[in-house]
């Protein structure tokens, strides 16, 4: 379990998180909700430990992440941020294989490169592996970027908006790929902005406004009119498909 304990941070002068409690429950994929500018990617990134926390605790199965070595939290936790600045010059194949990187340390083994083959092909991307970076598309490169994060073979994947840059069968696709990681022991946080596909995969909801937690718990519990019209201060009507809440938000 990831336990936060008040966390708040501010960017200059600016209150961007306001002693923020929560669980992130183990063997679950949980799913950070909420209006731009609502502290989402902030808090994804506290949790992984990108930036120092100004103040509370992140705990990790019950360690200080402030306090784990970094070659350990890097076997534990993999996060891929919206900001993935890297040579354009880099072939994906290449790249993918920066996932393995704390596992081999510099000498990869027969399991590292086969690791990197298993994830070019869960992310369609064998026959683009030679491929350089400015020589695919967007979301080639955005499912590049995930393929490497997946590499990384941690108990814990933080994904901030993952779907960007992603059509709509690519964008299914790897919502139901982390469904099976969840299913085969993993744990997965992610921001997602379109709110129906965490409604229809994940099992715990984190809702988010101005800083602060506003709901938290399974999607049933998260996903009805009220709390989202309040938390996207717009109409928005809750239907139903397969089970699982169907916002409609967009007529």
């Amino acid at each position: 379990m990831i336990r936060v304990t008040g966390l708040s941070h501010r960017i200059g002068r600016t209150p961007i998180l306001h002693e923020i409690r929560t669980d992130l429950p183990k063997g679950k994929l949980t799913a950070l909700i909420g209006p731009n500018g609502a502290g989402k990617s902030t808090l994804l990134r506290l949790i992984g430990r990108l930036e120092p926390l100004q103040s509370g605790r992140v705990t990790l199965d019950g360690a200080d992440i402030a306090a784990t070595p970094t070659e350990t939290l890097a076997l534990q936790m993999a996060i891929l941020g919206q900001q993935t600045a890297i040579a354009s010059r880099l072939r994906l194949r290449e790249l993918v294989g920066f996932g393995r990187w704390p596992r081999h340390r510099g000498r990869p083994t027969p399991t590292d490169k086969d690791a990197v083959t298993d994830a070019l092909r869960a992310f369609a991307l064998t026959d683009l592996g030679d491929r350089f970076l400015d020589e695919v598309s967007g979301g080639q490169a955005q499912r590049a970027y995930l393929a490497m994060t997946v590499a990384q073979d941690t108990d814990w994947l933080l994904l901030d908006e993952p779907l960007n840059n992603l059509d709509m069968a690519h964008a299914r696709s790897l919502m139901a790929r982390l469904a099976g990681l969840v299913a085969g022991g993993k744990s997965v946080v992610t921001v997602i902005h379109e709110v129906n596909y965490a409604a229809a995969w994940a099992d715990h909801i984190v809702a988010m406004k101005q800083g602060r937690i506003v709901a938290e718990g399974p999607p049933k519990a998260v996903l009805n009119e009220a709390t989202l019209s309040d938390l996207y201060d717009t109409p928005v009507t809750v239907s139903s498909h397969n089970g699982r809440p169907l916002v409609l938000h967009h007529v």
